[in-house]
């Protein structure tokens, strides 16, 4: 299709969805952070932050032809079809250029599918990080996303959504990422539970696990439930009717899940929670997103009430089995994608998603979520196993203690003159300025004190304002 043809509705609303995913990962950061510890708040943090720009030169260079490019057998992509974006500019994405019919998405650019698809790369491996908080050291928590990135994510990717993927072809249906992204981030992320144990056998202690900051939690939510209009709406590739339903879908099914949560916990703890509506939120969101486009809005509202009880169950589960799943990522995303995924077999409409359910549906979704379970758990064991071998994978007990400044030198909540902490970045010009002794040429504000920190600190008279010499830190380079 000549680049004329393009429908610019379509790629506006492909573009901006991916901006919303994008923003999807400061939010998972601050839900994530506001969880934990106010010791490990920028480790966290730093993982999230680390996945936008490793995977996204990851999927630059080569993941993103290993999931869309030229299928070898049904089960990956040629790493040469597209890779460093070759072959992908404005015009639609194609393995053969001298067939106009070949578009993988006919009236997007190639540039726009891959950028957007790059986003639901860059948020996967990001979701383990919740699990495993604390455990993973820096330097090994690169490699292993690296290696899962290519490993488990883009043979799933190219099974499920390529053109000549074999689960595609078989018929296994996944809207926005319940397998793809959720079921194998989820069973991936208790794999590495299992792998590097629990918090408390490394520090000797149980861990504190009262969040620090129930804000940063809500405002973490806010920033995904954002982000999920352009994860599940986007999905549909087009600005229409089924991006409409996909993005309904999802409000009303995290609505939905929010609502039923808050009430179990009135239930069990007597007291509604701000930190359990917004679980209950994410669970509803992370459910919905394989058939928000495939299913009806009333299947919408009874795939929330399902997931509220089923993630809920599966959270007290962990907990139950001693697994110490930080943030509940197995239990909210994993199951609550595989959940959702399996559903689609009992609540497709084709008039919706051109998906009818059945029992035959229903056999197969059930299959693929289960073979995604078992590979990305085996596969991630394996990969943290290897990385072992290259690096000291845990902390030790001091290093728990204080993940920020042991990993990074640096504290969320500081003095930036605080002589413990030994970012380069610690010292800035807003370390304190000393009073001037003559005051007599007009007050002296914060805002001088920023801007005249010598003898001329007041600018309305700097011939008579009297000032000592200002010690003021600056970055070294």
């Amino acid at each position: 299709m000549p680049m004329d043809q393009i429908d610019s509705g379509h790629t506006a609303w492909v573009l901006v969805s991916m901006a919303l995913v994008n923003l999807m990962l400061p939010g998972l950061a601050f839900f994530y952070a506001g969880l934990l510890h106010r010791t490990s708040v920028v480790s966290m943090i730093m993982q999230n932050y680390a996945c936008m720009g490793v995977i996204t030169v990851l999927w630059f260079l080569i993941c993103f032809s290993l999931c869309f490019g030229e299928s070898a057998g049904g089960f990956i992509g040629n790493p040469g079809s597209f890779g460093a974006f070759i072959n992908v500019d404005g015009s639609p994405l194609t393995h053969n250029k001298n067939d106009p019919d070949a578009a993988i998405v006919d009236d997007l650019p190639g540039l726009a599918f891959a950028g957007y698809q790059g986003m639901f790369a860059v948020i996967t491996p990001a979701l383990m990080t919740g699990a495993f908080a604390d455990r993973l050291r820096f330097a090994p928590y690169l490699l292993f996303i690296a290696l899962w990135l290519i490993i488990v994510y883009c043979p799933f990717c190219h099974w499920i959504w390529a053109p000549g993927g074999w689960m595609g072809a078989w018929g296994v249906k996944d809207f926005a990422g319940g397998i793809v992204v959720h079921t194998t981030a989820g069973f991936s992320a208790l794999a590495a539970v299992h792998v590097l144990g629990s918090r408390a056998k490394i520090s000797g202690a149980a861990p504190n696990k009262t969040p620090h900051n129930i804000p940063f939690v809500a405002l973490g939510t806010a920033l995904l439930w954002f982000g999920w209009f352009g994860f599940n709406g986007g999905s549909a590739l087009a600005s229409g009717a089924q991006s409409a339903y996909a993005a309904v879908n999802s409000e009303i099914a995290a609505s939905t899940s929010l609502t039923v949560w808050m009430f179990i916990d009135w239930y069990k703890v007597k007291r509604p929670s701000l930190v359990g509506v917004c679980v209950g939120a994410i669970a509803g969101l992370a459910t919905i997103t394989p058939a928000a486009g495939f299913v009806l809005p009333w299947a919408a509202f009874v795939i929330g009430i399902i997931a509220a009880f089923f993630c809920y169950a599966c959270c007290e589960l962990t907990r139950r089995m001693k697994w110490d799943d930080a943030l509940d990522v197995w239990g909210v995303h994993g199951m609550g994608g595989a959940l959702g995924s399996v559903l689609i077999g009992a609540f497709a409409d084709p008039s919706v998603g051109g998906v009818a359910a059945s029992g035959e549906l229903f056999g197969k979704q059930l299959t693929a979520v289960l073979l995604g379970a078992v590979y990305s758990y085996i596969a991630t064991v394996l990969i943290l196993l290897f990385c072992g071998l290259v690096f000291r994978l845990k902390p030790d007990i001091q290093e728990i203690t204080d993940p920020d400044k042991s990993f990074h030198g640096e504290s969320a909540y500081t003095d930036p003159s605080d002589p413990e902490n030994d970012s380069k970045y610690s010292g800035t010009m807003f370390v304190s300025v000393e009073t001037p002794k003559n005051t007599s040429a007009g007050p002296t504000t914060n805002l001088t004190k920023m801007f005249w920190p010598k003898k001329d600190m007041n600018p309305a008279d700097s011939t008579t304002a009297e000032s000592k010499d200002v010690k003021v830190n600056v970055p070294s380079n």
